[in-house]
């Protein structure tokens, strides 16, 4: 039974209320409202039943590192490791709590869409207004509201007296929208912006009154559209958690490659099945890295923290590194990349045919001055058509300022800012305002007749001035006289208000004259949205590590792509622009064909914008989205990372978005994607540092196991060492700090795996030189085939003190540690240096020489000992240095493949 506003649109009212089996002016029976209400159900959205939380808690398990953790607790515990089936278990619970507290909130977007639905509404029945709950709404009523209402449902109007809706939370458009109840023509009822003659659900009603015929209701209104296509959105899995899912294979292939290994080992030996497999699970236990978990979150959490002091809002905590994934920025124009204060630029008076230029940007008059051919100029009481034009802006004119805020139109905001600049202030509270013709959208004019000085019974017009250009027949010259028209000043300023057209400027003219019909042409103002300070910087920047930037916004072809063009990410020559009706003709198929050469989409819509970021994520892309408004939400939650707006964006976008930018501004983002690369680092030089020891530590086990020789480190001395590998050192390595040139680099390639054949050489590397090392000093030590504790304690000091190089090298995988700093990271530090004195204390400490079977060392064997451990960070620095001059050829680290990226 319901109307398509798309339909509604393009028929007249009386049309649409038989179709919709209503009655005007009398409105539904009760009855019948009842009957209908009884029918198709109560005026409210409704989505999918949501999971109970025990159940989003358990799904925090289903994460194969996760997994693989339980098992290794699980078999600890059947062999007899408590303190290892605990450490791990403890490890798993603190990692799944945190993830699940973190993400609590992340699906209360739908919630936040029903809060938009109004309580309370006024309805026509039996011939009578009266107050009703809105859930009772159905088609066909009659629906009456003014100033303050929220619209309850979707309808077609059939009286608008100077009606202005704010449709920001559907539409995305910053300004209330004029309403009338004119039938449309096909082709201007495209866009959901462009339906004049309808009322939208949840939207608000700023001016004026209203009746309209409800069309919709629920789920089919084009609030409960958005909510469907929310709901139907499955949130995806961002970088870092892919990463996670296909190194928790990696090390589950590696736990069952050394079981298959060292059974194979101690078969062909004649050793025992039980005891060999017991070995080997032990083994492959160890190997697993469960501080890694423990790392990720923290680093993450730390992140999080470091994001509030830079005013972004990070709900999710997997979307902190996501970004340093992202490979396509999509933004918002208004307020985003824009100031959302309209600006007036440009002007032009055709009395003289001259050009002035306004500086500054938004609503403070003292932030710019006027300007012509360079030099600045203000009032100077002689009545030029520049004078005149800034008192036009004045007196034409209902805004207000209020501190650097406007009350009223923002575009009046513009004008009237614009005359205070030039120093007109005094002069046009002077003069009287005796009548005035409001702006409507079918008139695209507004008109006032004042009353003072050099102004009796004028007429003040503005308007666009395709629509005013006819009504002018003089062309004002000054010191209050005019001339007639003529074809070449029509051609004149037809040309000049068509280039500020297409330089991305709304035009606006203004003339005056003894009558409306009888008008003289003063000039044209051209006004614009500035860009934010620091955003071409920032995009720049971003563009240069390989980050696409596209703009998708609901303005005008001309309007985008001067935007675009002035902010340094659209070259007419490379790129092209999609409108909203392209995008809905293409098939998904045409588009991902074509989208990485697109960066302006115009006059978009909530489909179009899902469109757009799985045309991109078809094409290998991890896109990071921006938003605003209810209808951007879907969007939002689709994107690999969904970042909303904190000061203009609505509950809605922020519940579906995955960050929140708390000034709006679009630099902020280019900080977070510069800390998700840095987490990204961090994340992988500490699981470079555990898995060198960690390989370290069980090749010396199983070579002595196989061997069949006494290990040369006691049980302690490996306890030791484990909570060292899972301790301070490794857990400082999550807050190195993100390095100055991090944006240099590009986006990191989600394909590739964490544990990557880099990485997988330089733990091998890294392991072989400390296994070398220690074998070493445990062979020299132990001449006489007897192990005493002074062989013991010189090869385990050997292992800790490779273990502290080794995560030095760990701090970075390209940088040398002398180009980092050494106090860079002061938590590292700290670490090292409480390891160190827990080192020295087992050494030294009779009653810990006890537990873990040393004794002392002289000052001698601590100088070798740490003279032969530096050879692990001597050997990293000379393959950073290598690597950072290409000696072996290949190419630098920070270079990419130019089909990798499509900046």
């Amino acid at each position: 039974m319901a109307i398509p506003s798309a339909q509604a649109a393009v028929h007249e009212w009386k049309n649409v209320l038989s179709r919709a089996d209503g009655s005007y002016p009398e409105g539904l029976r009760s009855e019948e409202a009842s009957r209908r209400h009884r029918l198709h159900g109560p005026n409210e959205l409704t989505g999918k039943e949501p999971d109970p939380l025990w159940k989003k808690y358990m799904e925090q398990f289903k994460e194969p590192l996760i997994l693989l953790l339980l098992g290794s607790a699980a078999i600890s515990l059947l062999m007899g490791q408590y303190d290892d089936a605990l450490s791990i278990t403890i490890a798993i619970v603190i990692v799944v709590t945190v993830a699940f507290v973190q993400e609590y909130k992340s699906e209360q977007a739908l919630e936040a869409l029903n809060s938009l639905v109004p309580h309370k509404c006024v309805l026509v029945r039996d011939g009578l207004k009266s107050g009703r709950m809105a859930t009772e709404v159905v088609v066909g009523d009659l629906v009456a509201f003014s100033v303050g209402d929220r619209i309850p449902a979707d309808a077609r109007l059939i009286e608008a007296v100077d009606l202005e809706v704010d449709e920001s939370n559907l539409t995305g458009e910053t300004t209330a929208r004029s309403k009338h109840a004119n039938v449309l023509d096909e082709n201007a009822a495209i866009q959901l912006a462009d339906r004049r003659n309808m009322v939208f659900m949840g939207t608000l009603v700023r001016r004026g009154r209203g009746v309209a015929v409800v069309t919709a209701t629920a789920d089919n209104t084009e609030f409960g559209i958005i909510f469907k296509m929310l709901d139907d959105v499955e949130e995806r899995r961002t970088p870092l958690q892919q990463s996670m899912e296909k190194l928790g294979q990696q090390l589950s292939i590696m736990s069952f490659a050394v079981i298959g290994v060292i059974m194979m080992i101690g078969l062909l030996q004649g050793r025992p099945l039980v005891k060999m497999f017991a070995i080997a699970v032990s083994l492959a236990v160890a190997a697993i890295p469960e501080g890694l978990p423990i790392v990720v979150t923290v680093t993450l959490a730390l992140g999080v923290m470091r994001m509030a002091k830079r005013n972004a809002i990070v709900k999710r905590l997997p979307a902190v590194e996501a970004l340093g994934s992202a490979t396509v920025v999509c933004s918002d124009k208004t307020g985003t990349l824009t100031e959302n204060k309209m600006t007036a630029r440009k002007l032009f008076t055709l009395g003289n045919e001259r050009h002035a230029d306004a500086t500054g940007s938004g609503y403070n008059p003292s932030s710019g001055v006027i300007e012509q051919e360079g030099l600045q100029i203000t009032s100077t009481a002689i009545d030029t058509p520049l004078e005149r034009l800034m008192l036009a802006s004045l007196v034409c004119n209902n805004a207000a300022l209020q501190g650097d805020d406007v009350m009223g139109s923002p575009t009046e905001g513009a004008l009237l800012v614009l005359g205070l600049k030039f120093g007109l202030g005094s002069v046009a509270k002077a003069i009287n305002r005796v009548d005035e013709r409001p702006f409507s959208s079918e008139t695209k004019w507004m008109a006032v007749q004042c009353q003072g000085k050099g102004v009796d019974n004028l007429w003040f017009v503005k308007g666009a001035s395709s629509v005013l250009l006819p009504k002018c027949k003089y062309v004002y010259t000054g010191d209050n006289t005019t001339r007639p028209i003529t074809s070449q000043d029509i051609a004149t300023i037809e040309a000049q208000a068509e280039k500020y057209a297409l330089d991305g400027f709304r035009v606006l003219m203004l003339s005056q004259g003894p009558s409306l019909d009888q008008q003289a042409i003063i000039g044209i103002v051209a006004i614009a949205d500035h860009p934010r300070a620091g955003v071409k910087h920032a995009i720049a920047t971003l563009q240069s590590s390989g980050v696409a930037v596209c703009m998708i916004t609901g303005d005008m072809q001309a309007t985008a792509e001067a935007i675009a063009k002035s902010l340094g990410f659209f070259d007419v020559k490379k790129h092209r622009s999609l409108s909203g009706v392209q995008l809905e003709e293409m098939d998904q198929m045409e588009l991902d064909r074509i989208i990485n050469d697109v960066r302006v989409f115009y006059r978009t819509s909530p489909k179009n914008k899902m469109k757009i970021v799985q045309a991109f994520q078809h094409n290998g892309h991890v896109v990071a989205m921006t938003g605003d408004g209810v209808n951007d939400a879907p969007a939002l939650k689709l994107a690999e990372i969904g970042v909303a707006m904190g000061q203009s964006g609505t509950e809605v976008a922020k519940e579906a978005a995955d960050m929140i930018l708390v000034d709006d501004d679009f630099s902020t983002i280019m900080r977070a994607i510069e800390e998700g690369k840095g987490i990204a680092h961090n994340v992988r030089n500490f699981l470079r540092f555990q898995l060198s020891t960690s390989v370290a530590a069980l090749s010396l086990i199983s070579i002595s196991t196989i061997m069949g020789t006494h290990s040369p480190l006691n049980a302690m001395q490996i306890l030791w060492i484990n909570i060292l590998m899972d301790g301070p050192p490794a857990q400082s390595l999550g807050v190195e700090p993100v390095q100055p040139d991090v944006m240099k680099q590009p986006p990191r390639k989600v394909q590739e795996p964490m544990l990557n054949r880099k990485l997988f050489v330089n733990v091998l590397v890294a392991a072989g030189i400390i296994v070398t090392g220690v074998l070493f000093v445990y062979k020299r030590e132990m001449q006489d085939d007897v192990v005493t504790a002074r062989d013991t304690t010189m090869t385990f000091t050997c292992f800790v003190l490779f273990d502290m190089f080794t995560a030095l090298t760990c701090r970075s995988a390209d940088k040398s540690v002398f180009e980092l700093g050494l106090f860079a990271n002061t938590v590292f530090l700290y670490a090292v240096g409480a390891s160190l004195l827990g080192q020295v204390a087992v050494i030294y400490f009779p009653p810990l020489q006890v537990v873990f079977q040393t004794e002392a060392l002289s000052l001698g064997d601590i100088v070798y000992l740490t003279v032969l451990t530096s050879s692990v960070l001597v050997v990293d620095e000379f393959r950073k240095y290598a690597r950072r001059h290409n000696l072996f050829g290949g190419n630098s680290h920070h270079k990419r493949k130019s089909s990798d990226v499509i900046v």
